[in-house]
């Protein structure tokens, strides 16, 4: 049975706090909101459970990890199954002894654990030292089918690579998430803040109309520091846009807020068919991209 075309997309736009606890719990109270207002497939910021602890390599940070699935996927399935929605979570996985994961699951609209992905592209930069904590995903890039439709789910710096939209978007998904922790260094804002957000979402419209798909993008705000540092301004500004890249709803640059919008998946094949890029791709010639660069 085909699924309505209709769908309605909610996005936690929130703030930090170094409790854990308190996290989750404001989490589920924003899950509760988006779907009153209508959500019926939600999405968390990256991390959300902590504030962002890769400011810095401390050894102690690991113990934020749990298993995936395990307590927040089985606390988060009871809250899907209550509201019949279904929730993307990011989270910190601990799989094993010495080996982590930047992991989001999938929790269907009757509580059902679908799966999970784990974040492939790792980061290494001045407060996003995250190569000391994650190790790279191996369960490639995946969609879900989802009571309101397919899902694929990327994190983060995964949102620069076209590659990993492309290979979403091939496992048919018809929205694409991105849960996400990105922000300023304050001392670059006013020279590069401008700049650096508005690359950061032309690249993610970008993904939409190549891909012919939606591009969902929920970040978080407020300004977090570690160790007395500066810590990092995060820029919020989470939005939708639609799969010809045009941005349907979008928060503020300061403020928590829940953002949700009605979404018609019926776009997506129409968009496929009227721009064709999935028709004309040139797989015949692409066999350098399993390269890391060609001479």
């Amino acid at each position: 049975m085909r699924l309505p075309s209709k769908a309605t997309l909610g996005l936690i736009q929130m703030r930090c706090s170094p409790a854990p606890e308190e996290n989750f719990a404001r989490a589920v109270e924003k899950i509760h909101e988006a779907a009153s207002r209508g959500a019926g497939i939600i999405c968390l910021p990256e991390l959300f459970r902590s504030q962002y602890f890769c400011q810095t390599e401390d050894h102690a940070r690991f113990a934020l990890a749990e298993a995936v699935p395990g307590p927040s996927t089985e606390a988060l399935s009871a809250v899907a199954r209550e509201r019949g929605v279904v929730i993307i979570a990011s989270l910190f996985e601990r799989r094993g002894p010495g080996i982590y994961h930047n992991t989001a699951a999938v929790l269907d609209a009757d509580g059902a654990y679908l799966g999970k992905y784990r974040k492939m592209h790792i980061p290494d930069d001045p407060l996003y030292y995250e190569k000391f904590y994650f190790t790279p995903g191996d369960l490639g890039f995946r969609a879900w089918d989802t009571a309101r439709g397919k899902a694929g789910v990327c994190v983060c710096w995964d949102q620069w690579y076209p590659e990993a939209a492309r290979l979403t978007a091939m496992r048919g998904a018809e929205m694409l998430f991105y849960p996400t922790a990105i922000g300023w260094h304050p001392s670059e804002r006013e020279q590069f803040g401008e700049q650096q957000h508005d690359a950061w979402e032309t690249i993610q419209r970008g993904h939409a109309i190549a891909n012919g798909c939606y591009v969902a993008v929920p970040n978080r705000v407020g300004h977090e520091t570690a160790n007395g540092g500066a810590g990092i301004v995060f820029w919020g500004q989470s939005f939708i846009c639609d799969p010809a890249g045009k941005i349907i709803a979008k928060a503020s640059a300061e403020r928590e807020e829940v953002l949700v919008a009605e979404i018609d998946l019926a776009r997506v094949e129409e968009q496929r068919t009227h721009w064709p890029f999935f028709r004309d791709r040139r797989i015949d010639a692409y066999e350098g991209l399993g390269k890391r660069f060609l001479d």
